[in-house]
């Protein structure tokens, strides 16, 4: 089917290309021009306005907006001045979704559709298939499931769960309506929430495990024995855990990559950014009421990584030596 696609960075991109794979038309555009130029080849078809991408399309057309959120309402007002009704808009970007609603409001009023669409695969899902959370109208969900199926992983991304039965569903594919407007990028928000946690669990232990080849591992107070020797490097540890362990995932799978491409990551300065979701994702769970302490302290991990810290860090070193007259020690 043909589908438009506004925004062709890492993602929007390689999405084009497992869409294009797959037999569907796409009629793209990028503020940037030459970001469109590695598309052609495959077969897309290159617009050179907005205007100019809802011309190419029949309607109702599908139109999957792939930037980030601070720009996501000036795009709406392009389209807008083009689009008719019986269209449907996508934001598959990375959007609070409270702003869904507020979006799928206006749009509704001139009859077009709007589906939030959390996007989970980063730049190896052109391969491996984008999981896919979606929020919005059940009739335009419908409408859109040839793309869904094809830009998902499929039945042989993941083993089936025991007990599911002989009817094989979309979730099993890697797609699903999760409910209204806003439930995708809510479900999204959440799992990028749990994404940090995560990735702050591993480089916690894997620090631990740094430090032990390094200096050897304390036995702690009581113990008089010199520390314990660990010859293993951490990328060795990683790779052995990825067999049978039950801490594997494809987030450790990546972290061997990398620590066997660099062991000691000297490529990286370990200033870690974060791109919104954390936040939002800690706020909700503030206005829900629900305890998340894991991945409230991988939010604030990033910001000291950052050096936000340091200035609380010098309070703590002040009345230390104001109260005790401790010295600091490196």
């Amino acid at each position: 089917m043909q589908i438009g696609m506004v925004g062709l960075g890492r993602m929007g991109a390689n999405m084009v290309l497992r869409l294009l794979a797959g037999g569907h038309e796409c009629v793209v555009y990028d503020r940037d021009p030459g970001n469109a130029a590695p598309l052609l080849a495959a077969g897309a078809i290159a617009a050179g306005s907005v205007a100019e991408l809802v011309a190419a399309l029949k309607p109702p057309r599908p139109i999957w907006m792939m930037v980030p959120d601070p720009v996501v309402d000036a795009v709406l007002d392009e389209l807008l001045d083009h689009v008719t009704a019986g269209d449907i808009l996508i934001d598959g970007g990375n959007s609070y979704f409270p702003e869904d609603v507020r979006r799928a409001q206006r749009l509704d009023r001139k009859g077009i559709h709007y589906l939030d669409v959390g996007t989970s695969g980063g730049v190896w899902g052109r391969e491996r298939g984008y999981c896919l959370m979606i929020g919005g109208e059940a009739e335009a969900v419908g409408r859109l499931e040839p793309l869904f199926r094809t830009l998902s992983p499929g039945m042989t991304a993941a083993p089936r769960s025991p007990g599911r039965g002989e009817k094989e569903d979309s979730v099993e594919q890697g797609y699903l309506h999760c409910g209204g407007h806003g439930a995708g990028h809510f479900v999204k928000m959440v799992h990028n929430g749990i994404e940090y946690g995560m990735m702050a669990a591993y480089s916690e232990g894997f620090a631990m495990l740094q430090k032990g080849t390094e200096q050897g591992v304390p036995l702690g107070a009581g113990y008089s024995a010199a520390p314990v020797e660990l010859h293993a490097r951490v990328g060795d540890i990683v790779e052995l855990w990825r067999r049978g362990s039950v801490v594997g995932s494809w987030l450790l799978d990546l972290a061997a990559t990398e620590l066997h491409a660099d062991p000691d990551l000297n490529a990286f300065s370990g200033e870690v950014s974060d791109s919104g979701e954390g936040r939002w994702t800690v706020k909700t769970a503030t206005d829900m009421g629900v305890p998340a302490q894991v991945l409230t302290a991988a939010l604030f991990q990033r910001f000291s990584s950052r050096g936000e810290a340091v200035y609380a860090n010098k309070v703590l070193s002040a009345l230390r030596h104001a109260f005790g007259g401790h010295e600091e020690k490196s």
